[in-house]
Parts: structure tokens; sequence; C-alpha cells
């Protein structure tokens, strides 16, 4: 059986991430082929739009196949990383900036690498369970995949706070952060998938979208506003740890557990990302994750979260006050030569 399932529908491209086991982990091969086939129907007429969905009930994509990247990366065999990203990121800026109304459904975790393809779509579709994030610096990444493009443009510090503290968002919240635009129950997706491919024309969707669900996160924004307006990661943290209140108290616990360097790295590609291009956003992601598995935390943060479970990494700083303008720039810096280039958009 194939890890993805694409094929034209009536009037649809359909995309079917096919890997339910693994929570549709996205993988290479899987990545080049969604690149393929939407370059094939950006020029077909007979295509109106685009169906991304995927099989089982846990989830839309959980994220990059992250076992794999951590065999090659522990062997030293950096470069499979680094080609992995680059050909993520090309289909990521395809989706963003494709010429076709690309609808995604977004059941259970769309997290990571799941964002970059179901998030970057022009209609995204959200159910009662579903439950998005950017969860990269409990693992010592970045939010990457064009994540901090999403994160620049949520309201308010809303961005800040969902990259630094890798917390969920459930359907309210995604719409009102920008991460999904309709609600629609999940017994309704079967139906409206089949109007999509009859009719090829995307006003159904709002026909069939109901009243999203109340956003935690929205009725918490002016608090959120407030601690993470901070210019300094080190006062952010400061600040949630002085404040009283359960919010402050979920973001301090948030940030704890994540790499200080990848926060540190995180919160300037967020607010650099505020007013830039999507395109932009990427290549600068791209300068942490091509150093990621020799200068960064990456590996360690695999090994603790999914090869030894042990859920106790030793990231390379104690601390955020430990983490130097030196250390991101090191990060963050140019590439040079091994820079990322993102092909035209077709």
């Amino acid at each position: 059986m194939s890890d993805i399932d694409i094929r034209i529908t009536g009037r649809a491209g359909r995309i079917t991430l096919n890997r339910p086991e693994a929570l549709n982990a996205l993988t290479e091969d899987m990545s080049l082929a969604i690149e393929r086939a939407l370059r094939d129907w950006s020029a077909d007429d007979a295509v109106a739009l685009v169906v991304f969905d995927a099989a089982g009930d846990k989830a839309f994509c959980a994220g990059g196949d992250i076992a794999k990247l951590y065999e090659n990366g522990t062997a030293g065999r950096y470069g499979f990383g680094q080609d992995f990203w680059r050909q993520e990121y090309r289909m990521n800026a395809l989706i963003a900036g494709y010429g076709k109304p690309a609808v995604s459904f977004l059941q259970g975790f769309t997290m990571g690498g799941g964002v970059g393809v179901g998030c970057h779509a022009s209609h995204r579709i959200v159910c009662e369970d579903s439950q998005i994030a950017m969860p990269e610096c409990s693992i010592g990444l970045v939010p990457d995949v064009g994540g901090s493009y999403l994160l620049g443009r949520a309201p308010g510090r809303v961005g800040e706070y969902l990259g630094l503290t890798s917390a969920r968002m459930s359907a309210g919240d995604a719409i009102h952060a920008g991460f999904a635009d309709h609600f629609v129950p999940r017994q309704d997706w079967a139906g409206l998938i089949a109007t999509l491919e009859a009719e090829g024309d995307v006003r159904t969707l709002g026909q069939a979208a109901q009243d999203p669900p109340v956003s935690p996160l929205k009725r918490d924004a002016p608090e959120l506003d407030m601690l993470f307006a901070h210019d300094r990661l080190e006062d952010i943290v400061i600040a949630c740890g002085a404040a009283e209140g359960a919010v402050a108290r979920a973001a301090t616990e948030g940030m704890s557990r994540n790499a200080p360097l990848a926060m540190a790295c995180a919160l300037r590609l967020i607010r650099d990302a505020r007013d830039g291009s999507v395109e932009r956003a990427l290549r600068h992601e791209f300068r942490y994750t091509f150093r990621a598995q020799q200068q960064g935390d990456f590996l360690e943060g695999i090994r603790a979260a999914i090869i030894d479970r042990d859920r106790r990494p030793k990231w390379t700083h104690l601390g955020v006050a430990d983490v130097t303008q030196a250390d991101v720039d090191a990060m963050l810096d140019p590439l040079g030569d091994d820079a990322l280039v993102l092909g035209d958009r077709p």
C-alpha cells in the first residue's frame, strides 16, 4: 500500500496521506510526490481545485519522519536531513503560492510537517478533534516548514506564545490564530469533499461551515500579549515566572521543557517573519535546520522524545540566560552557497 494516494476525481486533484499507523508522518518521497502532482495539475484545466486529506482518525499529519532523520544524523550523514528539509520547504512554498484553490481537512493531530502541508492551503478545515501545534522547540528545532510565517502573522503575541511553549491549538484556537479558516463537523466531511469533486467550487465551503467552538487562546490573548511582548527571551521567561494564574503557569511549564537555543532562535524567526513573505521565512528557517544536527540540540531532542523516551534532554545551554547573541547568530547567519533555493511558482 502506498504512503500517499494521488488521483483526480471529478474536478478535484486529490492528495490523501496514507500512513495512519505512523500518524501520517511525512517522508521525503511523499513530499516529492506532492510537489510533482501540484506542478502537473497547475496547467491541467480539468483540475479546478486540490483537496488534501488523510487516512485514519488520529491525525492529518503529526510531523516529519524524524526517526529516519535521527538515524542518519547520529551516523554523521547530515546531508540526509539537509536534503529532506530542502525538498520539504520547496513543497511548502509551492502549496502556499499555488495558483488554484487548495482545501485541507485537518482531523486529529496536525503538527510540524503536517502544518507545512495543511496550513499553507488556501482553505483549511478543522473539526471537533483537531489539534494543531508547532512543537519543534521541544525537540531542539525551530518552528519551520513556513511555521514562523504563520506564527508571525498570528494576532498580538499569540505567535510567540505558541512557538516558544509548543502549546496545542483546538479548532477554535486554530481559526483565531490564522492556522485554519472553517469549522465543519467531521461527519459532514465526506459529503463536502464529494461536492468539491463534483462542482470544483470552493464557495461551497462557506455554506458548510459552522460557528467555531470557543477559543481559549482568544480569551487569554490580553494576558499573552503582555507576557510575550518583551524583546528578550529571558525577559519573557522572567515575566511568565513572576505572573500569577494558569496562563502564565502553563507558559512557564512549556518553556521550561524546551531547548533554550531553539527558543531564542525561534523568537527571532517569528518576529522577523512578521513583515516578510513565506519564501523568506522558509529560507531563514533553513539556516537553522541546515545546522541543527551538528550545532544544535536536534539529535538530543529526538533521543529524549522518541528514541529513549526518557524525556530528559541534556540541552547545550542550561537555561535561556546562557544563550548569547553570538549563539543565535551562529545558527541563523546566511549559508552562502548552501542557502535554500526555491523554485518558481507554477
